[in-house]
């Protein structure tokens, strides 16, 4: 029995390291397409699509905190569960928003590009970084490995909730405080 389990974590570590590293590959292949498809104007309005889900994701990770902590533990379940859809949600608007519309240029000038930049690269360098947490701590979690759930989201949770938090302030930079002329 303990060689059956062991040998079922394997293959789903295989599946998890498979998927932190083929996400992130198609995404980038995906959004280097120089010519992007033409469905009119009908995908242009997921970028504020995109800035609501990371905005929910946000708050929803944080509800889930507090849940843990208050040992809430069904509200806490339900609420990284909600995030955790979030996340799929958030991957499948914003690939299809990459193919469909040009990359936006940030507009702001002078020490404002440095902070804009400085956010955007450690959000997209945490982003990486994030997934292979993310699904390893929910496989631990569905599988009832606990002391390894906790173990692995004390560097997970933190960093999605960077990658979350940090969505927000770039869509808030780049389409309400500096947007394209």
């Amino acid at each position: 029995m303990a060689t059956e389990i062991l040998q079922q974590e394997k293959k789903s570590m295989l599946v998890i390291n498979t998927l932190s590293v083929a996400v992130p590959v198609v995404v980038a292949i995906l959004l280097a397409f120089p010519n992007k498809l033409d469905v009119g104007g009908a995908t242009k309005p997921l970028s504020h699509t995109i800035g609501i889900i990371n905005t929910l994701t946000t708050f929803v990770l944080i509800a889930a905190l507090i849940f843990i902590k208050q040992n809430k533990i069904d509200l806490h379940r339900k609420a990284m569960t909600t995030a955790f859809i979030l996340g799929g949600l958030f991957l499948v608007c914003y690939v299809t928003y990459h193919l469909t519309n040009p990359a936006n240029k940030f507009n702001g000038v002078g020490f404002v590009r440095y902070v804009y930049f400085f956010i955007l690269i450690s959000h997209i360098g945490l982003s990486l970084v994030v997934l292979p947490l993310v699904l390893r701590s929910m496989y631990f979690a569905v599988t009832e490995q606990f002391d390894k759930h906790r173990r692995i989201v004390k560097f997970a949770y933190p960093i999605w909730l960077y990658v979350s938090a940090t969505g927000v302030i770039v869509y808030l930079m780049l389409y309400h405080l500096f947007p394209a002329a």
